[in-house]
């Protein structure tokens, strides 16, 4: 896939007949708009630059931010041979061809810089398959991917590259991208004010798209400019980038449970429109919402899981769109409910304390003795009844002998829980005066 200003080799084609996005592609890394932090004199790549030390690279980042530009303006610096491979279309006997004419060049003296778009598309052998050609100095290693680096490329293949991270383009970027694109055409573009800003925002961070759009925009016969609802019109806005099983997934369902979690209804609804928008199945986002409430709420709101159950239900009858509102009343709920994880602390530390424990039989006072031998054994022998206690409340002790009685439970000062925390503080005081 190309990138950013990225044109094939061979023969340049008249400028009139070549894509904007090929015309505009910068000659100079000074040139690159953006990605300062990883470009600039102190950043990562100028200093390897300063210090002629560059070194095999992984680039992390959205479509249409430059990586492919990147990758071979560096080749230029430093003198090396461009290759650019796709990991889409290269197969084993692909990359031998690569690997055997870079080390003939190395033998005469021309090192090469292979450039990896899509490296993340390489399984972990073919991915091995360049290590000992990064090792030798065969090659330099440029790989280019839009998925996390540490989920997708092996560990070895890591540790021989530095990743950088590369930025989708802010609104300052994408307008200095589109007045160079102005000066290239010859003519302002035919929008206002407000129409131009809709026109980036449209881009959503990515050069080449905004590059695209222009293109469009300027071969309109219009007469004056044209406003937002006539550029609506006329443009449809770019999808949103969204991969409902990679990372984008996950990030953005974390933001939308951290939202949650710090109160923020507002943004909670930002981020559950921006799953929707990007096709998400509102049933994923029930349950994960229905989790938020057991999770995060607890029992300082007993009625929060009920509402956003209630809502799951809404959803399943009414169906989209209608059924979504119900679920973005109930994350407004769960937004704005007191915030308790007690129990969900408790539960776990139920489990560890099962883990380390699991052998050790309940105390016999509690255990039923059905047959007669079971009764002799002492089982159910000094058990009382609660309900025939003072209080209702007995303080006999229900873990197994010889354990350490442990705190689980400990109800935090908010909502409903601060009730139960009174309850709770009751019952220890009684069952250590019992037990006195």
């Amino acid at each position: 896939m190309a990138d950013l200003f990225d044109t094939p080799g061979g023969p340049q084609a008249p400028a009139k007949g070549r894509p904007l996005a090929d015309r505009l592609r910068p000659a100079k890394l000074d040139e690159v708009i953006g990605q300062d932090h990883i470009l600039g004199p102190d950043a990562p790549l100028g200093v390897m630059l300063a210090g002629d030390t560059l070194s095999s690279l992984i680039f992390w980042g959205p479509p249409g931010v430059g990586k492919t530009t990147i990758a071979r303006l560096l080749a230029g610096e430093t003198d090396l041979h461009f290759v650019q491979i796709s990991a889409i279309f290269t197969g084993v006997q692909d990359l031998k061809k690569v690997f055997e004419s870079a080390r003939i060049r190395r033998q005469n003296g021309q090192g090469t810089l292979l450039f990896v778009d899509e490296i993340h598309r390489f399984n972990k052998a073919q991915q091995d398959g360049f290590l000992p050609h990064m090792e030798d100095g065969t090659i330099l290693l440029v790989g280019a991917t839009t998925e996390n680096p540490s989920f997708e490329l092996n560990a070895a293949l890591m540790s021989r590259s530095q990743v950088l991270v590369l930025q989708r383009l802010e609104l300052k970027d994408l307008e200095l991208l589109a007045q160079r694109a102005e000066q290239e055409l010859g003519r302002a573009l035919p929008l206002d004010g407000p129409a131009r800003e809709a026109l980036l925002e449209m881009a959503d961070g990515d050069g080449r798209a905004l590059l695209n759009l222009i293109e469009q925009v300027s071969g309109w016969k219009v007469d004056g400019n044209l406003g937002p609802d006539a550029l609506a019109t006329r443009l449809m806005r770019r999808a949103a980038q969204y991969d409902k099983s990679g990372e984008h997934h996950y990030n953005l369902i974390s933001a939308l449970h951290k939202s949650v979690r710090g109160s923020d209804p507002d943004a909670a609804l930002y981020w559950f429109a921006r799953m929707l928008e990007g096709g998400e199945d509102p049933r994923y986002l029930a349950r994960r919402i229905t989790r938020m409430a057991v999770e995060d709420i607890g029992l300082a709101d007993p009625n929060a899981q009920a509402v956003c159950l209630q809502s799951w239900e809404t959803y399943e009858r009414l169906g989209s769109p209608e059924g979504e509102l119900a679920l973005a009343q109930a994350l407004t709920y769960l937004a704005l409910a007191p915030k308790s994880n007690a129990a969900y602390v408790a539960y776990k530390a139920a489990r560890q304390a099962a883990k380390k424990t699991g052998s050790m039989m309940p105390p016999k006072h509690i255990l039923n003795a059905p047959t007669g031998m079971m009764k002799d054994q002492g089982y159910g022998s000094g058990y009382a009844y609660d309900h025939d206690a003072e209080d209702g409340f007995s303080g006999q002790n229900y873990f197994p002998d010889g354990m350490k009685r442990p705190v689980l439970y400990n109800p935090v000062e908010r909502g409903f829980e601060r009730d139960l925390k009174k309850r709770l503080d009751y019952f220890v005081k009684l069952r250590a005066k019992r037990e006195g």
